[in-house]
């Protein structure tokens, strides 16, 4: 069984390999906007996992998740080839493609807090023009003796 670095190594080191490979020798044009963010090796360093992003062709346009997945698939076998190259393990992981969910979650996050200010500033507006309901200091102030020295 494999420790815990060096899995971490080979994961790192299979991300890089996928990466330059879908950049320089694939050349399936559904991959031109595929982008690796992360690889995840188990213990027996039999499994990875590869995790991935799609980009859109402009801002305003919906990515091709269908695609690339199947892009991916298609791909498979030559990209565990170079991952088996480029490591030089005994045995080559197989490969699994996993859309990363992380740039959905953290828009999901940016609107939270967006909507979150929002309310914020919409309290601090009313808080504005508000006035206390009795005095300004609601403590009672202790009475001050006076000394009668004459």
């Amino acid at each position: 069984m494999a420790d815990a670095p060096r899995a971490r190594k080979l994961a790192k080191r299979i991300s890089q390999i996928v990466a330059s490979a879908l950049e320089h020798e694939v050349k399936d044009p559904r991959l031109a906007r595929v982008t690796i963010t992360d690889a995840k090796v188990t213990a027996d360093l039999h499994d990875a996992t590869v995790y991935y992003t799609v980009l859109g062709d402009k801002l305003d346009t919906q990515p091709d998740h269908a695609g690339a997945a199947a892009a991916l698939e298609s791909a498979r076998g030559v990209l565990r080839t170079m991952v088996g190259q480029g490591t030089g393990v005994r045995f080559t992981p197989t490969l699994t493609f996993v859309a990363d969910t992380i740039p959905d979650d953290a828009r999901h996050i940016d609107d939270l807090l967006a909507r979150a200010r929002a309310a914020d500033a919409e309290v601090a507006a009313k808080a504005s023009g508000a006035v206390y309901a009795g005095e300004a200091d609601p403590y009672r102030a202790p009475k001050e003796d006076e000394d009668d020295e004459d």
